[in-house]
């Protein structure tokens, strides 16, 4: 009888050590037959009856063990799933053994014998990775009590988690030049309400009363008629005109995030030419702009202003700027889903934006697309932001050829942000997914510049 004989359940098998008891057996009882010999017959005969025994009580219950995903906390660089095992009777009582063995990129495998009983197991790894991602793997596989029935090695499972980027606390983040909203938290530089005194101006149409200035209205209405006040002949006011108070009207921001998902490169130039190659503590370029562009939406969105998303890589609508909470969850969530798509379609035109929004593009700007965008925009009349996110680079390892390569790469680069900044293109680096102070401080200083000349224009 082969191993491959199946009875009972549907996936138990008969085992090499039951082939080998019934082979045994039947020859030796052959044997003792043959030859005349009762004693030879005789040690066949216990054998065959543990066959038999084990054939007349063989398992129909199945134990198994599959692997979900637990409640993830964003930015905590630890993933977390649960191993199932299940004993496959109503009963819950065990059932055999269940062996399992759950592995993680960039983690040595961890094996694991249990009684085939209910029970949970919870395994974990560490990650500074981002996005969509095969995260945990698992093989199982099961045996009767008395090992002689066996459920062979089921299909490899993978797990699939969408790994969330963390957020980064922003202090300050540039403006556009001209705000359009009708209500907000940032001082525009048109009258309307607000809270800056604009100037003093005559009552007109549309002007609210609770505005009127009666200091200003009286000392600015003189030549009325002379009354005796107390025995002193003051001049009365003659009331001809209104003056009212007006101030800069406050209004929202409208923020395009422009994410360039074309490209996935790591820190170790060795390894750009396979993204796969990198470990799970070596963040991508990828995944520093999924923390830059979560970090910069959750600062406007938290400001009131409203955010949108447009991916580089993907031709498709982009995500409509918008206000809330659900709006950071939406945004997230996209960025978290967006990696290379094999060969990067080519653009037959630069994507419409809204007019008069701030423009925030994260780009390792490897190549021209990025920079020619960013200027197109800016002389449209857009204010621009590059956020370089390029990780800090190690060049070990590199042969001669591929150092020469890296150099001429190096230097297009260099040669693409200087252009930039000639373009009025406004410039800041972003490496690390950790650490945000360097970033934070350049957000700070593009947001005194815009309020410096805000100042000077009025």
């Amino acid at each position: 009888m082969s191993d491959a004989a199946r009875t009972g359940g549907d996936h138990w098998q008969l085992s090499g050590p039951y082939a080998g008891c019934l082979v045994a057996g039947a020859v030796l009882l052959a044997m003792g037959g043959l030859g005349r010999r009762p004693d030879i017959a005789v040690l066949g005969v216990p054998l065959l009856a543990m066959v038999a025994w084990s054939w007349l009580r063989r398992p129909v219950a199945e134990p198994a063990a599959e692997i979900a995903p637990c409640a993830q906390v964003p930015g905590s660089g630890r993933l977390s799933a649960e191993v199932q095992v299940s004993s496959g009777k109503p009963t819950g009582r065990a059932v055999g053994l269940v062996g399992f063995r759950v592995g993680a990129p960039g983690h040595r495998p961890v094996e694991c014998l249990v009684v085939g009983r209910p029970a949970t197991y919870e395994v974990t790894m560490r990650t500074v990775r981002t996005g969509r991602r095969e995260v945990f793997w698992l093989e199982h596989r099961a045996a009767g009590r008395d090992r002689l029935w066996v459920i062979p090695p089921a299909d490899r499972e993978t797990l699939e988690l969408t790994v969330l980027p963390t957020t980064h606390p922003l202090s300050a983040a540039p403006l556009p030049f001209r705000l359009a909203g009708l209500t907000g938290q940032h001082g525009s530089r048109r009258a309307g309400d607000g809270g800056d005194l604009h100037d003093v101006a005559a009552f007109a149409p549309g002007d609210r009363l609770r505005r009127i200035d009666w200091r200003v209205t009286a000392r600015l209405n003189t030549g009325g008629p002379a009354v005796s006040v107390d025995g002193v002949e003051r001049i009365a006011p003659t009331i001809t005109t209104l003056y009212v108070r007006r101030t800069f009207a406050t209004a929202d921001a409208t923020v395009m995030l422009v994410i360039d998902s074309r490209d996935e490169v790591g820190p170790r130039v060795v390894s750009w030419n396979d993204s796969s190659a990198l470990s799970e503590r070596e963040a991508s370029s990828l995944d520093i702009a999924r923390v830059a562009a979560s970090s910069t939406a959750r600062h406007y969105l938290n400001a009131g202003d409203r955010v949108g998303l447009e991916d580089l890589g993907r031709l498709r609508r982009p995500v409509p700027p918008a206000g809330g909470r659900r709006q950071l969850d939406r945004l997230v969530r996209r960025l978290a889903l967006a990696q290379p798509a094999g060969e990067p379609t080519e653009r037959k035109r630069v994507p419409r934006l809204p007019s008069g929004a701030l423009i925030v593009v994260f780009s390792t700007l490897l190549d021209d697309d990025p920079a020619h965008l960013a200027t197109h925009w800016r002389r449209a009349g857009h204010r621009v932001v590059v956020v370089d996110v390029l990780p800090s680079l190690s060049t070990t390892d590199l042969n001669t050829r591929l150092m020469t390569a890296y150099r001429i790469v190096a230097l297009e680069r260099a040669d693409r942000i200087r252009q930039l900044a000639a373009n009025d293109v406004e410039l800041i680096a972003w490496s690390s997914t950790s650490d945000a102070r360097e970033p934070r401080g350049a957000l700070m200083a593009l947001a005194r510049q815009r309020r410096r000349s805000q100042t000077v224009s009025r």
